[in-house]
């Protein structure tokens, strides 16, 4: 991570707080840890953040109300909510409130991190227009992100959108390793065993898709992921 990261974490529960708050830390970002909704409102006046992390549950006030606050403060600030309440009810208020995203605790650390810097990346191609490759080489086929189609030396191979996004993503890291999380909250939205069964499915379509260049494959790593591998010529 080139840039640091401004992050305020708003948690009350004192040892999820510090675990986050370390944890983030050790992953390159710049972390202020509030423990209730004066405090954070305090500090975002005072301080400029990227992205704030709001628990839904605090003691004076609860996230919805805190995230309208800050909204008043810092209207650009996007926010995720950590909620231990799993009502669709919840979740689609926090949406239309304006968050970026919601997670359901027990909060996975990894998968934070990884909806965190996919986040960042977005807001960050938005605002600054950071331009994209519009096309990829694997081995003697080309992806093209413009216009949505993998060629095979001029022949249109044809893609579901599932299998490009998850092709694109492979691409982008060629002969490096795409965990399981990784691509199923990029892809899907969520890291369960289902889709984790429709990510292999979808590994072995993509496999005979680029069958006809023996110098490509898609390795599962030791259990962990994925690797695009390209031997050179």
């Amino acid at each position: 991570m080139d840039k640091k990261y401004n992050l305020i974490l708003v948690e009350d529960d004192a040892s999820l707080g510090y675990l986050l708050s370390e944890y983030l830390g050790m992953k390159g970002f710049v972390v202020t840890w509030a423990k209730n909704g004066q405090e954070a409102l305090l500090k975002t006046e005072t301080n400029v953040f990227d992205l704030a992390i709001l628990d839904v549950m605090l003691p004076d006030m609860d996230g919805f109300e805190l995230s309208q606050k800050i909204k008043g403060i810092n209207p650009e600030l996007p926010f995720i909510f950590l909620t231990a309440r799993s009502l669709k009810i919840d979740v689609l208020k926090g949406f239309s409130l304006g968050a970026v995203d919601y997670l359901k605790k027990p909060i996975d650390e990894e998968e934070l991190v990884v909806r965190i810097n996919a986040l960042l990346a977005r807001l960050v191609t938005e605002t600054e227009e950071v331009p994209q490759l519009s096309h990829y080489e694997i081995g003697d086929y080309t992806l093209n992100t413009e216009n949505f189609e993998l060629r095979y030396k001029g022949e249109i191979v044809k893609l579901t959108g599932k299998e490009f996004d998850l092709l694109a993503l492979l691409a982008m890291n060629q002969n490096q390793l795409c965990t399981h999380k990784e691509i199923l909250t990029t892809i899907w939205d969520k890291n369960d065993y289902f889709n984790k069964k429709s990510l292999n499915v979808f590994i072995s379509h993509l496999r005979k898709h680029l069958g006809r260049d023996p110098r490509l494959s898609i390795v599962n790593v030791n259990r962990r992921g994925f690797m695009l591998r390209v031997e050179e010529k």
